[in-house]
C-alpha cells in the first residue's frame, strides 16, 4: 500500500505539472515522461515539463556522484541507453598474454542504486584470488583479491599476472523504478535472459518485452530468453504494469536497451611463418584466432586454401599446417577458415598474398665418381652436378668438351642430380663439365679432365736375333709390347714359366730383355704385362738354339800307337757339343778319306784296312753348318803283317806250288777249288771285292779345308758292319812274272781273301 501511496503522491505532483500547462493526462504521466525522455516529442508544454523533470533528475545524479546520461535537447535525436555486457574485443597480437575475463555476480549490468555487484577476474586457468589489478574508468585500483565490490557506475576492467588487460565492461546503478536486465556476457548464437525488474515487485501484474517497439511477450512473473545475433543493432525495452488500490491502472516503461552480442571467437587471420619464405624451404601456416576462456570448451576446426584448393587433409582440430617445402610460383592467396561444431559458425581469414623468395643457384660444381684419375676403363662412369645454394626447380646439363649436344638433362626439385654413363671406353676420355639454372639463367661449373686407366691387353712376344738361325753365343732381344694400356707397364720375361727378368715401361709401349743365347736357351718363351689393372700373357713363342760343333775328338779303335798291316782300324769322330745334324770327315795326312753323317748328333766312325801306307797322321773334322772344327792329329805306324794274314798268304803259296807239281794229285782239290769258284765264296777277279758300298756323302760337301790331291794309288776301303768284326779281308801279292798276264807284274798273285777270323784264307791262284 505504501508503494502504491507513494506513486500516487509523485503521480499527483506530474499531474500538477500538466496540469500547469492547461492538459490533464493523469494516468500515462510517467510513461509519458519514459517517451519524452527516449525521443517522443510532446507540445511545448511537454517539453518545457521534461525539461524540468530532466534538471531535477541530473541535479539529483551529481549530487549522489551518479553517472548518467544527459537528456537531449528539444528537437535533437534522444541518447539511448546501452548496455555494454563486452566492448567488442580487439584482436589478440600473436605471442601476447591471453586476455582476462571480467564476470559479474549477479550476472547483471544494470542495477539499482543502493544495490552492490561483485566482480571476478578469470584468465585462461581459472579464477584469480590474488595480484589482480583493478580498473575503474581507466584509473588503476589498487591490488586486491580476484573479486571486487562496487556500487558506482562506470567501466571496469581487470588484469592477472597470467594475462593481459580485459575488455571494459559498463556497469550501472540506477535510480528508475523499472529496468531492464541482460544476463552477462553473452556470445552470438548463445542465449540471453532479459529480465524486466521494478523496485516493488509484488506490485507488478504484467511483463511485456519488446524489441525495436515490437511486442514479443507479455507474462506475469518470468524471463524471457533471446539470441540476438552478433552486432545485431536491435533495441529492447520492457512495461510493467498494475492497478491502484482506489481503482484505475497504471504502467512503467523501462529504458531502452541495445544488446552488443561478443563474438564466440573473432574472423581468423592467417599467418605465415617465416612471412618471407624460401624457396625450398618449410613453410608454417597458422590460423590465428581465440576464444574466451569461459568457452573454451568449444572446439575449433581449422582449414587451410591455396588460391581455391584446399591444402592438407582438410579440417583439422590444430591451428597450424606445415609445408615441408615451398616453391616459387610467384605471388600466391593464401586463406583458412574456422569453425565451430556446435554451434555452427563459420568465420574466413581475408586473403593474404605470400611470395616465395627464389635464390639463384650459385658454386655449380661437378664431381665423378669414381674419383678422377681412378675411372677403368668398362666401368661405369657417374656425373655429379651440384649447387651450393639455389631454391625451386633446377635444371641440371651436362657436356663435353667438344661436343654441341648436351650428354643429358635433368629437372628436379633438388641441388644435385646424377647422369651414369655406362661401360666408358678410351674414346670417351676428355674434358666435362655441367651447368645448373633455376630460370635466373645457366651457370656453369669448371672444367675437369677424365682419363681412363686402360687395362693392359694380351701382349705380343717378338724375338729379334741377329741371323734366320739363333746360334749359341748370340745376343737375341726379347721383345714384349702391349697394343693398349694405360702406363706405367711391367713386362716380365719367361722361359718355360721361370722368369728371365724384367723391364718397365714408364710411358707405356714397349719393353725388352737381351739374352745372350746358350744350348740351354732352346724352348718356348712368354712374356707378361701388368699395369695394375690386370695381368695379361703373351701366346708361346718358340726358339731352338743352334750350337755350333766344338772341336771333335778322333780315337782310334784299337787304341795302339802302331798296327799291323791289314788290320781294320776304326776311326771314330765325336764332337761332345754340336747342334744335329753333324757332319763327319776323315783325313789321312790332310787326304780325305771319307765321310759319315750323323743325323741325331753324337759321333760317327770310319773302317779302315790297314796297309804300309796307311802310317802317318790321321785327324776328322766336323760340321753342322755353322763352321767346321778340326781333331787334333793321332799318328798312327803300320809295322808289317799281321799273323793271320800271313798264314793265308803261305797257304795259298803252298797250294799253288802244289798245284804245279802233280795236277793229277790235285785234282780232287782243284775240282773241290772250283766247286768253291762256282758258288762265289772267292771273288773272280781282285777289283771286284765283295762287301758293303763305299759311304755315300751327306748333303753336305766336304768341309772346306785345304787339302792335297789323293794319291794315284788308293787301297780298296770297307766300312765294316758291326756283325763283321770275325771277317778279315787280305789281299794278296804274288811277284810271279808270267809272260802274257796284262796289267800285274810278272810273278804276281793278286787275290782278296775273305774269310772269319781263326779260319784259313782262300789261297791265290797265279794268274786272272
Amino acid at each position: 500500500m505504501l508503494g502504491n501511496l507513494q506513486r500516487g503522491i509523485f503521480r499527483e505532483a506530474g499531474h500538477s505539472l500538466r496540469h500547469f500547462s492547461g492538459r490533464r493526462e493523469p494516468v500515462e504521466r510517467g510513461h509519458q515522461h519514459l517517451k519524452l525522455h527516449i525521443g517522443q516529442p510532446r507540445t511545448t508544454d511537454r517539453e518545457a515539463a521534461t525539461l524540468t523533470f530532466c534538471e531535477h533528475r541530473w541535479d539529483r545524479s551529481l549530487a549522489f556522484g551518479e553517472t548518467v546520461f544527459p537528456c537531449p535537447r528539444p528537437g535533437s535525436a534522444p541518447m539511448l541507453l546501452w548496455l555494454l555486457l563486452i566492448l567488442a574485443p580487439g584482436r589478440q597480437p600473436a605471442g601476447a598474454l591471453p586476455k582476462a575475463l571480467l564476470l559479474l555476480k549477479p550476472p547483471w549490468s544494470t542495477a539499482f542504486k543502493g544495490e552492490t555487484v561483485t566482480l571476478f577476474c578469470k584468465d585462461h586457468h581459472s579464477l584469480a584470488w590474488e595480484y589482480v589489478s583493478w580498473y575503474h574508468n581507466e584509473t588503476p585500483l589498487r591490488k586486491q583479491s580476484g573479486k571486487l565490490q562496487i556500487s558506482k557506475s562506470g567501466h571496469y576492467r581487470c588484469k592477472t599476472q597470467r594475462s593481459s588487460l580485459s575488455d571494459p565492461v559498463h556497469v550501472q546503478f540506477l535510480s528508475d523504478w523499472l529496468v531492464l536486465q541482460a544476463s552477462h556476457p553473452a556470445f552470438e548464437r548463445d542465449k540471453v535472459v532479459l529480465r524486466c525488474r521494478g523496485k516493488e515487485e509484488e506490485d507488478i501484474m504484467e511483463r511485456t518485452y519488446y524489441k525495436n517497439e515490437e511486442k514479443i511477450r507479455s507474462s506475469y512473473n518470468s524471463d524471457i530468453i533471446v539470441y540476438p545475433a552478433f552486432n545485431d543493432d536491435s533495441t529492447y525495452h520492457c512495461t510493467a504494469s498494475g492497478t491502484y488500490i482506489l481503482g484505475g491502472s497504471w504502467t512503467e516503461t523501462s529504458r531502452p536497451l541495445k544488446i552488443q552480442v561478443q563474438e564466440l571467437f573473432p574472423s581468423p587471420v592467417l599467418t605465415a611463418s617465416p612471412s618471407w619464405p624460401i624457396e625450398g624451404s618449410p613453410m608454417t601456416l597458422t590460423c590465428e584466432t581465440w576464444l574466451p576462456p569461459q568457452t573454451s570448451h568449444t572446439r575449433l576446426q581449422f582449414c587451410f586454401f591455396k588460391e581455391h584448393q584446399a591444402l592438407g587433409a582438410g579440417w583439422s582440430n590444430s591451428p597450424e599446417l606445415q609445408i615441408p617445402t615451398t616453391w616459387s610460383e610467384g605471388a600466391a592467396s593464401y586463406w583458412c577458415q574456422a569453425r565451430t561444431v556446435i554451434p555452427r559458425i563459420l568465420k574466413t581469414s581475408p586473403r593474404s598474398q605470400i611470395r616465395v623468395h627464389r635464390v639463384p643457384v650459385s658454386d655449380v660444381n661437378l664431381e665423378t665418381q669414381p674419383p678422377v684419375g681412378q675411372l677403368i676403363e668398362g666401368e661405369d662412369l657417374v656425373l655429379i652436378c651440384s649447387v651450393a645454394a639455389g631454391t625451386g626447380t633446377v635444371t641440371f646439363s651436362w657436356h663435353r668438351e667438344g661436343s654441341e649436344r648436351s650428354l643429358g638433362r635433368k629437372t628436379q626439385n633438388a641441388l644435385s642430380a646424377e647422369l651414369r654413363i655406362a661401360s666408358v671406353r678410351e674414346q670417351d676420355a676428355g674434358r666435362y663439365y655441367c651447368a645448373a639454372d633455376n630460370m635466373d639463367g645457366p651457370v656453369l661449373s669448371k672444367r675437369i679432365r677424365i682419363t681412363l686407366r686402360v687395362p693392359v691387353s694380351p701382349p705380343v712376344l717378338t724375338i729379334r736375333r741377329p741371323r734366320s738361325q739363333a746360334v749359341e753365343g748370340d745376343v737375341v732381344e726379347l721383345h714384349c709390347e702391349a697394343q693398349r694400356g694405360s702406363p706405367p707397364i711391367l713386362y716380365r720375361f719367361y722361359h718355360e714359366d721361370v722368369p728371365l727378368g724384367s723391364s718397365s715401361a714408364p710411358s707405356g709401349g714397349e719393353a725388352s730383355l737381351n739374352l745372350s743365347l746358350t744350348a740351354e736357351h732352346s724352348g718356348n718363351y712368354s712374356c707378361e704385362a701388368n699395369n695394375s689393372l690386370g695381368v695379361q700373357r703373351s701366346k708361346m713363342v718358340s726358339l731352338s738354339i743352334t750350337v755350333p760343333v766344338s772341336h771333335p775328338v778322333l780315337t782310334l779303335n784299337p787304341d795302339v800307337a802302331q798296327a799291323m798291316v791289314g788290320d781294320v782300324l776304326e776311326l771314330r769322330c765325336e764332337a761332345q757339343r754340336g747342334s744335329p745334324p753333324i757332319l763327319y770327315w776323315f783325313y789321312h795326312e790332310d787326304v780325305i778319306l771319307g765321310n759319315t753323317s750323323a743325323p741325331f748328333g753324337g759321333g760317327a766312325s770310319f773302317n779302315l784296312s790297314l796297309t804300309t801306307e796307311h802310317s802317318g797322321n790321321y785327324s776328322c773334322g766336323a760340321d753342322n753348318g755353322l763352321g767346321a772344327q778340326s781333331s787334333k792329329m793321332v799318328s798312327l805306324n803300320i809295322t808289317g803283317l799281321s799273323k793271320n794274314k800271313v798264314t793265308h798268304i803261305t797257304v795259298g803259296v803252298i797250294g799253288c806250288l802244289l798245284s804245279m807239281l802233280g795236277l793229277a794229285a790235285t785234282a780232287a782239290l782243284v775240282g773241290r777249288f772250283r766247286t768253291q769258284r762256282k758258288s762265289g765264296a772267292i771273288p773272280r777277279n781282285i777289283g771286284s771285292v765283295p762287301g758293303p758300298d763305299p759311304p755315300t756323302q751327306a748333303l753336305h760337301g766336304p768341309p772346306s779345308l785345304s787339302r792335297p790331291a789323293l794319291m794315284e794309288l788308293q787301297p780298296l776301303y770297307s766300312n765294316v758292319s758291326p756283325g763283321d768284326d770275325d771277317l778279315v779281308y787280305s789281299q794278296i801279292w804274288s811277284r810271279q812274272h808270267r809272260e802274257g798276264s796284262p796289267g800285274f807284274p810278272p810273278g804276281t798273285c793278286n787275290r782278296l781273301f775273305r774269310g772269319e777270323e781263326g779260319r784259313p784264307r782262300r789261297p791265290c791262284t797265279a794268274g786272272p
